[in-house]
């Protein structure tokens, strides 16, 4: 066992990386392991602590990976058990933790956990998955939602029981209530912290428990529905998501997991997806000793733009809610349309935000092409491949469009592929390719590396306190401080000039 102890991602930067869409070695037109690996010393001139790896586990790819057939086994679309094990050897070559996607709410319906659950009422692994009788008329045991729309639950001719899906149909949910699915689980932990991996991404975290009972959501009035988990569109938002997931019996589990991690020095990142409860979650997954070290929460993922006030609303509502915890700040994803789309951001607005993002308390996470200003992709319903965006076009376009290629310079695709990529390579972002924006000094390449530097350079931005928080107009201002310095953060996060700041100026005072 190799110790990795050490509280890095205390105030650490981690690197998301959709494996599919970052680089392609084989000429398969989806990215692979090999293609992360090679790519490693770019990632690790941006300064970053860790690389965060989506899932790359046995599939069918119904949900892109996110539907897990073998937790132990890697696709052979991304590659071979060799490529992953040179991946982590060359990113901790480069100064890299590597955190892994875990998947653990729900599997595929081709794992083979479940096709032996399916199969009869009496099997070893009967109990393994949430199933229930239909009510007398035969209709579904309750009101609960799938985020993917329609009812949570998928009727199974062979047991003759419905069962339990917060997502796809072929991703059913797993039953934590049996302490046996908590052991196998933690066993996978296990596997990959033993081939070498520094923690874990752990994916809806809040959803591996549900109530025992059954018991109906209540609904939610229009003026209380919240579109952070799902789109607008969604009924999904018409419930209060009350006994389908946030159970209180999730905090034993932590506690098991992080037992299991612990001699490892291994580190959590949870996805809490609470559109109602989501800071108090926080601060029950995090805020004690002995569960999970840092989650992420969806205030900064959301459709909402983030003028000054709502950053101190956010910061107010973490303090009076999660005093304790420790979040994980992130501003897009794999999941949410990206952030200089979703909130209409010039590149000056954009390296304002990156900036303040990168001064302010907790960790931080971002995304894949984040750091070249990428926009949200334009693609037409014909390019889709997420189940999501297929159900719920055109008024919700799903992630396709945060998903394309990574783009490394002017070459085929992008530098991605030689074959014609999974998703297409929007003409938009071959202007902000890697390769051009190394070569700009103004770029947005250059200012997330100079932003990245300077929360390395200063302890009190990654460790240090942040007090006097405060919006005066369009200006935020906080001041961060540790036993070794006390810094000043201003930025007008406008486009007029504010109370001597220019438009989308950052100023950061020593003192």
């Amino acid at each position: 066992m190799t110790e990795r102890n050490g509280d890095w991602w205390k105030g650490g930067i981690i690197y998301q990386i959709y494996p599919r869409s970052f680089q392609d070695t084989t000429g398969s037109g989806t990215g692979d392991l090999a293609g992360i690996a090679q790519r490693l010393p770019y990632v690790a001139s941006l300064g970053v602590d860790a690389v965060w790896i989506s899932p790359f586990f046995t599939s069918p790819m119904k949900d892109f990976g996110y539907d897990v057939s073998d937790y132990c086994g890697i696709d052979p679309m991304f590659g071979t058990d060799a490529d992953f094990d040179w991946l982590v050897s060359a990113a901790h070559e480069q100064g890299l933790k590597v955190l892994i996607d875990l998947v653990l709410s729900h599997t595929s319906d081709q794992h083979p956990w479940f096709k032996e659950s399916r199969s009869s009422r009496d099997n070893a692994k009967a109990d393994w998955y949430v199933w229930a009788d239909p009510k007398p008329d035969g209709t579904v045991p309750n009101n609960w939602l799938s985020i993917f729309g329609g009812s949570a639950w998928q009727w199974d001719a062979r047991r003759e029981q419905y069962y339990l899906h917060n997502f796809l149909t072929a991703q059913p949910d797993l039953n934590f209530h049996n302490p046996a699915v908590q052991t196998a689980l933690l066993e996978v932990a296990r596997f990959w912290l033993e081939r070498g991996v520094d923690g874990f991404r752990l994916d809806t975290i809040n959803f591996y428990f549900h109530d025992r009972e059954l018991r109906d959501n209540p609904p939610l009035p229009p003026e209380q529905r919240k579109s952070d988990t799902a789109p607008a569109v969604n009924p999904y938002n018409h419930q209060s998501h009350k006994y389908s997931k946030s159970q209180p019996e999730n905090l034993a589990f932590l506690e098991r997991f992080r037992q299991v991690i612990e001699p490892y020095g291994a580190v959590v990142v949870g996805e809490i997806g609470d559109s109602e409860r989501g800071l108090e979650l926080l601060e029950e997954y995090t805020g004690v000793p002995g569960r999970v070290q840092m989650s992420y929460v969806f205030d900064f993922l959301s459709g909402d733009s983030l003028p000054a006030n709502r950053v101190i609303e956010v910061f107010d509502n973490l303090h009076r809610l999660a005093p304790n915890s420790w979040p994980c700040w992130a501003m897009s994803n794999h999941d949410v349309v990206r952030h200089i789309t979703r909130w209409s951001l010039s590149d000056q607005a954009a390296k304002a935000y990156a900036t303040v993002m990168l001064c302010l308390k907790g960790s931080v996470c971002l995304y894949q092409g984040e750091e070249l200003g990428l926009p949200e992709a334009e693609l037409s319903f014909e390019d889709l491949r997420d189940p999501y965006g297929i159900e719920f076009w055109p008024e919700f376009k799903g992630r396709d469009g945060c998903r394309t290629p990574m783009v490394w310079d002017m070459g085929v695709n992008g530098g991605f592929s030689t074959s014609q990529p999974w998703l297409p390579v929007p003409h938009t972002h071959l202007q902000r390719t890697v390769v051009s924006e190394e070569a700009d000094a103004q770029s947005m390449l250059h200012h997330y590396r100079w932003a990245i530097g300077l929360r390395r350079k200063h302890s009190a931005l990654r460790h240090g306190d942040m007090t006097d928080m405060r919006a005066d107009g369009p200006v935020l201002s906080f001041r961060r401080t540790d036993k070794h310095q006390s810094l000043m953060i201003r930025a007008n996060l406008s486009d007029e000039e504010v109370a001597g700041l220019n438009p989308w100026q950052v100023q950061i005072i020593e003192g």
